[in-house]
């Protein structure tokens, strides 16, 4: 049954916000405990933002410089000394007496960007943008294994802790048994020790394993945005990845995959592309930039009321750019080596991740697909055999040994084979093994 991110989503937090006071543990598959995650890891959501950011910076340079605007050399007061100098007073505006006597002028100025120094700004910020979409997509890429290999981790604490369980229940009971005939005087008392002994070693051994479930539900939790006081328990599905599809795949393939996926390797192209962008504009900013102006000026002139226009730009003599010109050539050249740096590494972590995991699925395929059962019907004869004294207690307490070791090979062969095809998909971009 296929849930939608959304749909779990609501369900959890619904399911929370009416009995999450009341009730401290919570049941999920991992594929609601990853929908959980994608909608509400607060790394994610923080990265997101990132988005909008480096848009509104495309935004911004988008805009046209303002205008500036001066109202200066407004006298408050003319003083008939002042007036006397050219013998004649300064009429007022349309007759008046406002403005009699005085002097007022104004200005306008417009900064007009030249070589299309606006157009190459917003194309270097349109790169960081680009770069902010990859960012996001490499940080998810990287919570998504970590997130994905603690559940894993929390499933085979969970399935180790639940063998124990079931043998120190069954060890319990022999313990009972057998106190009953020491009291009765019918065993020695040297056996039964040795099977509280096992049951002592049993119980810290779920103490331990408890631990370890505490510390992965941490983790989880952090990551799902989960309350501190909830107990997180998956269900016991999808422990093992189905890796057929993943014979059927080549390395060939996978390292083509990887060249249009790995958000890391569209980042070191895209640093390529912003220091070429950022050396187009760094050359276009030797080009000075012109001023336009436009003034009037009331008694200030020969003329009473005097209209002009000017233009102002600097002269590229000393400054002329340089040493930013030259810090986005080296950027380019620096770029393109980052580049091959990171698709090296890109080719040599896929070869090693399919290296290990075609070890790990051999391995794990090499076990007899029946062999734990075997091991499960085993045990109880075993046990049936000692309960009715057919079996000695070191017979028994050896096979017990062996079970337990090889219960716990199989555990670790499955979470091996599901931890490395998460690695190949993390060296790979995408999800290509489910």
């Amino acid at each position: 049954m296929k849930i939608s991110k959304y749909g779990a989503t609501t369900i959890l937090f619904l399911y929370f916000s009416f009995q999450g006071v009341a009730q401290d543990t919570l049941k999920l598959s991992r594929q609601q405990c990853e929908a959980v995650f994608l909608k509400e890891n607060l790394l994610l959501i923080a990265e997101r933002l990132e988005v909008p950011k480096a848009e509104a910076m495309v935004l911004q340079a988008k805009l046209w410089p303002n205008p500036t605007v001066s109202l200066d050399e407004i006298n408050l007061w003319a003083t008939q000394k002042q007036l006397g100098v050219f013998g004649q007073e300064l009429q007022g505006f349309n007759g008046g007496n406002l403005g009699r006597n005085q002097q007022i002028s104004f200005s306008i100025e417009q900064l007009i960007l030249t070589a299309g120094k606006r157009k190459k700004l917003m194309a270097l910020e349109q790169v960081n943008v680009d770069k902010s979409k990859q960012y996001f997509e490499d940080l998810l890429r990287h919570l998504k294994i970590e997130f994905r290999q603690q559940l894993t981790q929390l499933q085979y604490l969970q399935f180790n802790r639940n063998i124990y369980q079931n043998q120190i229940n069954s060890i319990r009971q022999l313990t009972q048994a057998y106190q009953k005939q020491v009291d009765l005087g019918n065993i020695p008392k040297g056996e039964y020790i040795r099977l509280k002994a096992l049951e002592l070693e049993f119980s810290k051994q779920i103490n331990e394993l408890n631990k370890e479930i505490n510390e992965a539900q941490k983790e989880l939790k952090l990551l799902m945005r989960l309350p501190a006081n909830v107990q997180l328990i998956l269900t016991d599905d999808a422990y093992l990845k189905n890796t057929e599809s993943f014979k059927l795949i080549s390395l060939t393939v996978l390292l083509d995959t990887a060249k249009s996926t790995r958000p890391d390797l569209k980042i070191a192209e895209l640093d390529q592309t912003y220091f070429s962008k950022l050396y187009a504009y760094e050359k276009a900013q030797r080009t000075p930039n012109v001023t336009l102006k436009g003034g009037y000026d009331r008694g200030g002139n020969f003329m009473y009321n005097f209209i002009g226009f000017g233009v102002a730009m600097d002269l590229p003599v000393f400054n002329r750019n340089q040493g930013n010109i030259r810090y986005a050539k080296l950027g380019i050249e620096q770029s393109k080596i980052r580049y091959e740096q990171q698709n090296l590494t890109i080719t040599n972590e896929i070869v090693l991740s399919w290296q290990n995991l075609n070890a790990a699925i051999q391995f794990y395929e090499s076990i007899e697909p029946d062999y734990e059962k075997t091991l499960d019907d085993l045990l109880n004869a075993y046990t049936k055999n000692f309960t009715n004294r057919n079996m000695s207690l070191l017979e028994y307490l050896d096979f017990l040994d062996a079970y337990l070791e090889n219960k716990k090979i199989i555990l670790e062969a499955g979470k091996e084979v599901n931890d490395k095809a998460e690695e190949l998909n993390f060296s790979v971009g995408t999800d290509l093994i489910k």
